[in-house]
């Protein structure tokens, strides 16, 4: 062996509006499919079985919101959930709770979340003695330099629970899901995760897809998920009461 640390391997994406606007979804998730390197020749062909299974074409760049109709959505979430080899970790900020002092605007509100959910992939890598290295799905006009600049300002921040020795010091990338398929992964599962929090059309929202999600939910010990696998920003008195299910998972 070289001697190299074993790798871990996060996967990013988010689902709904990163603003605090009326007309914005209630909420903003974002999730980190995590895989171990040993593990991602299995991602291709479980992607290809998932192609298959909802008929898209070989090769397609699978994204959530081209599939259509429960049965394929719920299916997707299902295999998802028993895929013993990965792990998922969400952050959801609940932004009709948020006090007027929450940043709010798209870059912070994404780059915030974002912190939460390093902390957590850290802990996840410590856990395991690994290091771990995440690339973000891309989003319009997020650009590199604001991460590489918020990962200096974190590390400057008492406040800053990140284990970063447990982290890539070169930092995050950015890509594309139609270039690095193991995005899409990442795309499935917030997605499937914001369905239990954003309502449709008709004001209707749907948990079963997280519900199969939660098996792979990043777990500690004892710990509840909402500390590892289901971080709820804020998590108090008042969404507990609006979420009680949650931290039955």
């Amino acid at each position: 062996m070289s001697g190299q640390p074993a790798l871990l391997h996060a996967f990013i994406d988010e689902s709904g509006q990163r603003a605090k606007t009326k007309a914005s979804s209630d909420h903003f998730v974002m999730t980190a499919v995590v895989v171990a390197d040993e593990n991602l020749p299995k991602v291709a062909p479980l992607l290809a079985q998932i192609r298959k299974d909802v008929n898209r074409n070989p090769g397609d760049t699978l994204h959530w919101n081209q599939v259509k109709g429960h049965p394929q959505r719920l299916h997707i979430a299902q295999t998802l959930g028993t895929q013993e080899w990965l792990t998922i970790s969400s952050v959801v900020v609940c932004k009709r709770h948020l006090t007027s002092g929450d940043p709010m605007d798209d870059d912070s509100a994404y780059l915030y979340t974002l912190r939460y959910l390093l902390e957590r992939l850290s802990w996840l890598a410590r856990d395991r003695g690994r290091e771990l290295h995440y690339t973000l799905a891309h989003i319009v006009r997020f650009q590199i330099a604001k991460l590489r600049e918020y990962e200096a300002k974190l590390k400057t921040d008492y406040g800053c629970q990140i284990a970063w020795k447990h982290l890539d010091p070169r930092g995050g990338r950015i890509d594309q899901p139609s270039r690095v398929e193991y995005l899409q992964l990442a795309d499935a599962a917030a997605s499937a995760t914001a369905t239990a929090f954003n309502s449709d059309n008709y004001g209707n929202t749907e948990d079963r897809y997280l519900r199969e999600l939660s098996p792979r939910l990043y777990r500690r010990g004892l710990a509840p998920v909402t500390s590892y696998g289901l971080k709820m920003h804020p998590w108090n008195d008042t969404t507990k009461a609006t979420y009680p299910w949650v931290a039955a998972l």
